[in-house]
């Protein structure tokens, strides 16, 4: 039996500019797959669309093109594809796992830290006439996954998690739908990303499970955090990358990454740069924990 054609996939949101973050979660999905001769495809994740940047679906794409990125196919965008996610809500309602959430934020914030949803509305019937989530039962079942990098990790969904939305009050679907039902629709066959998406894998695979889809594998790379440990991201003001160096920025995640590229190519074209990095990528090297990132 052959081997599928690896396929990977880089999904950043379109909520600002490229920063170190961005780029390293970048990076290493792009090695992930150019590595092994794999395809790379590029989807833009702005279901939510309310947290949507004017213009920077097209900066995003134009800086990771200036970084030398090179996707296969043309870009996916998850706002095109609500049918989709329409034809899957209706299945998972046919086998009786949706229930609507009339929980008011209160409610949920009086749950305490863990946010572990309580239930409150499972006993709900669809349809309700006024506005409401929906929400998946999950079973008493633990979830767990071998990742490339983390190792084994296990959550028990009931206790650890609960049911979760998968379509939001306001109308938009949820993330953790969207993102299970692209994979699947692109024939992804490895899911490279952030820590920061960790726990969410298994309400991801449950939802595979659910949908009878085929598992991906997982590769979750480390988290850049500033030295308050928050993550490096647009909430926390992190730097837009100056795109008039791009060498020097790829040659950082590189380091960062474990790879440890020699000091000369750093001042070298990005084509030998590249090449470098994709006849050396070692996912052995990369680090399991955060790395802080003091900004100036």
């Amino acid at each position: 039996m052959t081997k599928p054609t690896y396929r990977g996939r880089f999904a950043p949101s379109p909520t600002g500019e490229l920063h170190l973050g961005t780029l390293l979660a970048a990076v290493g999905s792009y090695l992930q797959a150019r590595s092994q001769h794999g395809k790379w495809l590029m989807r833009i994740e702005d279901v939510d669309t309310t947290r949507r940047v004017e213009g920077s679906s097209d900066a995003l794409l134009r800086a990771l093109e200036s970084f030398g990125f090179e996707w296969d196919g043309a870009e996916v965008y998850q706002s095109q594809r609500t049918e989709l996610y329409e034809a899957v809500l209706a299945t998972l309602t046919n086998k009786e796992l949706i229930y609507p959430c009339t929980c008011s934020r209160k409610q949920l914030a009086d749950q305490g830290e863990a946010q572990v949803y309580a239930g409150h509305c499972r006993h709900r019937q669809l349809p309700l006439r006024e506005e409401h989530a929906l929400r998946i039962r999950v079973a008493n079942q633990s979830v767990g996954f071998d990742d490339l990098v983390m190792g084994l990790y296990q959550q028990q969904l009931a206790s650890e998690c609960g049911d979760f939305v998968i379509k939001r009050r306001d109308g938009l679907y949820a993330y953790q739908l969207a993102v299970v039902v692209d994979d699947a629709e692109q024939g992804i066959t490895e899911v490279v990303r952030g820590t920061d998406l960790l726990d969410s894998t298994p309400r991801q695979i449950y939802l595979q499970q659910q949908l009878s889809y085929a598992q991906p594998g997982y590769l979750h790379l480390p988290l850049l955090i500033d030295e308050h440990g928050h993550k490096l991201g647009k909430s926390t003001g992190a730097a837009a990358l100056d795109l008039t160096h791009p060498v020097q920025h790829l040659h950082s995640s590189l380091e960062l990454l474990g790879q440890q590229p020699p000091g000369e190519l750093a001042r070298d074209s990005l084509s030998q740069l590249w090449q470098w990095a994709i006849n050396h990528w070692d996912i052995d090297c990369i680090p399991k924990q955060s790395l802080v990132i003091r900004q100036h």
